[in-house]
């Protein structure tokens, strides 16, 4: 197959090159490569998106594969207008941030959506969910009947450079002083392993497998994942305090991700976030290796960054050693 994939250097769309060139695709990679450069096998053609559809003109079409991983909206309509009718055809990775309402477990893809970004109006970080709605509805009606939708969960893995599924087995592995933790037990957590998922959306590009699905990993207890990601760490046992969701909140701790943060731990009101349903996409072909695989990869890959380093979300040492000498101290 003619493969182009729109990225290729960057961690999803980085192992999907990778994994396409390994399958004996012909690939191409249009990216600006800033940061890295598409793997070895694939062509590189060199373009920024934020010039306009002109930065598209030496793609020549006829692709019997495009994947497309942008989160403006403004991009994304420019490929589907320059790219899209001569795609055999295309994959959206889209995100499940797309839903209204996060509240409950077991929910599947009829489930309602935000309202798109208005036409035109370029994304955001505080507009992602609305943006990835408004892609999802611009290719669906562009190349509806070539469609693939892949409503990612969060993804996790080597590579990851959000550090926020890495942080817990991470900060085990960094030292034996007390992990400060939030008390919530019965959580749950749903990574999907990067290899994982770009195998999939690779597969289903080969297959010609359209429709709109949720691509998650399986439901994972909070104390679960705690407790292998210290056993992979090889932390000594009693080395948790667990501290209680509002305290933390007082403290100024922060939900899910970004500094001074306790990653994967959620509001009450987001009790589906991370318990939606990926049982379309199973029936679909979709294969999961071991969480425990995930997370061991996972820990090599920080250990090979530095399990020191400053990192984009969780909290300093600092930060973690002041709020349970505070928690000790207010519960005696």
């Amino acid at each position: 197959m003619r493969i182009l994939v729109l990225g290729g250097t960057a961690f999803l769309s980085a192992e999907i090159a990778r994994q396409a060139v390994a399958a004996g695709h012909d690939v191409t990679c249009f990216a600006r490569g800033t940061s890295a450069n598409p793997p070895d096998g694939a062509t590189w053609v060199r373009g920024d998106r934020s010039l306009g559809a002109a930065a598209l003109a030496d793609l020549d079409g006829g692709w019997d594969s495009v994947i497309e991983v942008s989160r403006d909206p403004v991009q994304a309509g420019q490929a589907l207008e320059v790219l899209g009718p001569a795609a055999g055809h295309w994959t959206f990775v889209s995100s499940c941030s797309v839903y209204a309402d996060h509240s409950v477990p077991g929910a599947d893809e009829s489930a309602e959506l935000l309202e798109p970004l208005p036409a035109g109006q370029a994304g955001t970080p505080e507009t992602y969910g609305e943006s990835k709605s408004a892609i999802e509805q611009m290719t669906l009606t562009t190349v509806g009947d070539k469609a693939h939708i892949v409503r990612a969960g969060l993804i996790g893995g080597p590579g990851d450079g959000t550090d926020r599924y890495g942080y817990w087995p991470a900060r085990f592995a960094a030292n034996h002083d007390p992990v400060l933790v939030p008390d919530v037990p019965d959580a749950a957590t749903q990574i999907i392993d990067v290899r994982d998922l770009a195998s999939w959306i690779l597969r289903a590009a080969e297959q010609g497998l359209t429709g709109v699905y949720n691509a998650l990993g399986d439901v994972v207890g909070f104390d679960d994942f705690i407790a292998e990601s210290q056993h992979a760490a090889g932390a000594p046992a009693g080395n948790i305090v667990r501290a209680d969701e509002a305290w933390l909140v007082e403290q100024g701790v922060d939900f899910w991700a970004g500094p001074d943060s306790l990653p994967l731990w959620l509001p009450a009101d987001h009790d589906g976030f991370q318990a939606r349903t990926n049982r379309a996409a199973r029936e679909r072909g979709m294969l999961l290796r071991p969480w425990q695989e995930t997370l061991a990869a996972t820990l090599e890959d920080e250990r090979h960054k530095g399990l020191n380093r400053d990192r984009k979300a969780g909290l300093s040492r600092e930060t973690e050693q002041r709020l349970v000498a505070q928690w000790r101290a207010e519960q005696r």
